[in-house]
């Protein structure tokens, strides 16, 4: 292990599983869990990112007989994701985590984007964790223990300028958690939901490229978190047993503002986009 990386003793041995793990957030997870002595398995699409990161997840094991395994996954096919599970749990030995952080976005004016955007995003981000919970679910209940982990975003308490399909399918995984967690309560099973703010991880990168000017206007105020924050805050509310993590300071107020002054928000938000519209007539 290296000298002074962060690391939580409580994790030792636990046995976590994170999808979209090869990279962004779940592999700041990934790595911190395995300097904290906890056996990971990651899952993504792409394999050969895959084997560079489950390479990297060993290289900070802090025992001969921790278990670091991947499974290539693609969220979006329900059949695989089953059969994957039951492997997941035969290799790592049980399962007491999951973290459902695999996701997809694509920005744009919402009359410009595709029915296959719309679609894919709502596979992606939101029945993708359905279906890989439902298939948890069973060794949970079984062993009337354990945590599940959805992945929202600041998008999944409040909507911003050119997310239309994104933010949808987050405000679906996220009604999704609060059935959920009231649905477990007499099998001792916790439920977290995370709210990070823009994150510094490739799908940003991706999306950046193809952001509307809208959206950079409202969006270009928040300071971009890294990964490895994001995923100290959210292993710490995991350990406190806490269902709503909203990583950064300014991303939590931003979210106490919307909840108990939401007109307040969208009126500050309206007239930034009336102010470049000033400048940029349609």
């Amino acid at each position: 292990m290296k000298e002074n990386s962060l690391n939580f003793p409580r994790y030792n041995r636990k046995k976590v599983f994170i999808t979209g793990g090869s990279s962004g957030i779940g592999k700041a997870t990934a790595l911190i869990l395995a300097r904290s002595g906890a056996d990971v398995c990651i899952a993504a699409r792409n394999q050969e990112r895959l084997e560079k990161t489950r390479a990297e997840i060993e290289s900070e094991k802090i025992r001969i007989d921790q278990k670091i395994c991947m499974m290539t996954l693609d969220i979006s096919d329900k059949e695989q994701i089953f059969h994957t599970i039951l492997k997941v749990i035969q290799d790592l030995g049980g399962l007491d985590i999951l973290i459902n952080n695999a996701g997809a976005t694509y920005p744009g004016y919402l009359a410009d984007l595709s029915d296959e955007v719309w679609e894919n995003l709502m596979r992606v981000n939101y029945s993708g964790g359905v279906h890989v919970t439902r298939a948890c679910l069973p060794h949970f209940i079984k062993q009337r223990s354990g945590h599940i982990v959805n992945m929202a975003s600041t998008l999944g308490f409040m909507g911003i300028f050119g997310y239309g399909p994104y933010t949808a399918s987050k405000f679906a995984l996220v009604g999704f958690s609060e059935c959920l967690h009231q649905d477990l309560l007499p099998y001792h099973i916790n439920i977290s939901v995370v709210y990070p703010p823009d994150t510094d991880t490739p799908l940003l990168h991706e999306e950046n490229r193809i952001k509307p000017a809208e959206t950079r206007i409202l969006a270009g105020n928040l300071k971009v978190m890294q990964p490895e924050k994001v995923a100290e805050i959210m292993l710490r509310g995991i350990l406190r047993k806490r269902m709503t993590i909203i990583p950064g300071t300014k991303n939590y107020l931003i979210n106490l503002l919307f909840r108990f002054f939401p007109g307040l928000v969208r009126s500050i938000m309206e007239s930034d986009l009336r102010k470049y519209y000033a400048k940029n007539p349609i």
